[in-house]
């Protein structure tokens, strides 16, 4: 049996990984499938940072995980998933280290997407606080279309 090689960060292949200080959606087709304020950008060597999201801040129902098995020497062995959203299909687009060498722990079970595939965006520090007005109207034609939605602003009297 052949054993994995391990190699440990250092200035001849640096790793970074921070907590990013804003809020990272990741988008696929248009869709959110991922929405999250505690994301971590991994900065290895020359190559561009990676998001990692927590598998809680990721809709796990439109992934299904696939047999691709591949190795890093640094951060060992990924496991991938396919997304599955509205008929469109990318193969192997997330990864993940489930139970990564111990220099990198702190992704452990956290979840990547390809940038050509998912479109990583930031969308600021917070989502919009509780003051923003958000009014609920008819389709234009002044009957309702289902049961009232809850109120999202206060009451400040009749609008003219």
């Amino acid at each position: 049996m052949i054993m994995d090689t391990v190699k440990i960060p250092g200035p001849d292949h640096p790793i970074t990984v921070t907590a990013h200080p804003g809020r990272i959606q990741a988008l696929y087709q248009g869709h959110v499938i991922a929405d999250s304020s505690a994301v971590l950008m991994l900065k290895e060597a020359s190559y561009k940072p990676v998001a990692y999201f927590p598998r809680e801040d990721v809709v796990m129902a439109f992934l299904a995980p696939t047999s691709l098995d591949t190795y890093c020497p640094y951060k060992g062995h990924a496991a991938y998933f396919t997304i599955d959203r509205d008929a469109a299909i990318s193969e192997n687009a997330v990864w993940t280290y489930e139970t990564p060498h111990p220099a990198m722990t702190v992704i452990a079970g956290r979840l990547a997407f390809y940038p050509n595939i998912v479109e990583i965006r930031e969308v600021g520090a917070a989502p919009l606080s509780p003051e923003a007005a958000i009014l609920h109207t008819d389709a234009g034609g002044g009957a309702s279309q289902g049961a009232p939605w809850p109120v999202t602003a206060p009451n400040d009297g009749p609008r003219s």
